[in-house]
């Protein structure tokens, strides 16, 4: 029962778009709308800016972390953990306030992992930089990271692997438009303005 309760108030958290509510706070287009028509931080950095995206960033990573943190000092095993996390990127990507239109859940993915510990937290920073570095592509940045975040929570702290897996498959799931622009030479670059989809 309180793993139930801890799931819904975890999507119900994961609900609330920080994109839409910032940019509405700093007068821009609605991100559903414009540029890539994404509710997220890149996107909300493509129309407003560094400061509203750092925002949003900020925000959307909260979104995982609290909930996580809640279901671990409550001592919830670590596979409903998992279940617990998924739901807070369940509620950002599919969010009830905002007739289920969200965004990919990186960030609140990112904020889930979080708990897990600093050195997982700096491998999975350190990734994305590095594949953002070499290819400028924020989204293929993001698949890389999530596919290798098992890997590294195997090595680290073994027994949130399974709960980890369950993430990256929600994200690559989300990414499969992302996946198929990138085999087509379509996917936008970061810095690059576009009106395609990111």
């Amino acid at each position: 029962m309180l793993v139930i309760l801890m799931c819904i108030c975890a999507y119900l958290f994961g609900s609330i778009s920080s994109a839409i509510l910032i940019s509405r706070m700093f007068r821009l287009p609605d991100p559903r709308f414009s540029g890539s028509n994404n509710p997220g931080a890149t996107n909300v950095l493509r129309i407003g800016g560094k400061l509203p995206a750092a925002l949003v960033l900020i925000f959307d990573v909260l979104k995982g972390t609290i909930p996580v943190w809640g279901a671990y000092f409550l001592n919830i095993e670590p596979v409903w953990l998992g279940a617990v996390a998924v739901s807070a990127c369940l509620g950002h990507i599919y969010p009830i306030f905002f007739h289920f239109n969200g965004g990919k859940a990186v960030a609140t993915a990112f904020g889930a992992l979080l708990p897990i510990g600093v050195s997982l937290a700096g491998l999975l920073i350190l990734t994305w930089l590095l594949v953002l570095w070499a290819f400028r592509y924020s989204s293929l940045a993001a698949i890389v990271t999530v596919i290798t975040a098992p890997f590294y929570t195997w090595f680290i702290k073994p027994q949130y692997t399974l709960p980890v897996a369950f993430l990256t498959v929600l994200i690559i799931f989300r990414h499969r438009a992302n996946i198929s622009r990138l085999l087509q030479g379509k996917e936008p670059k970061v810095g690059k303005k576009t009106p395609k989809k990111d």
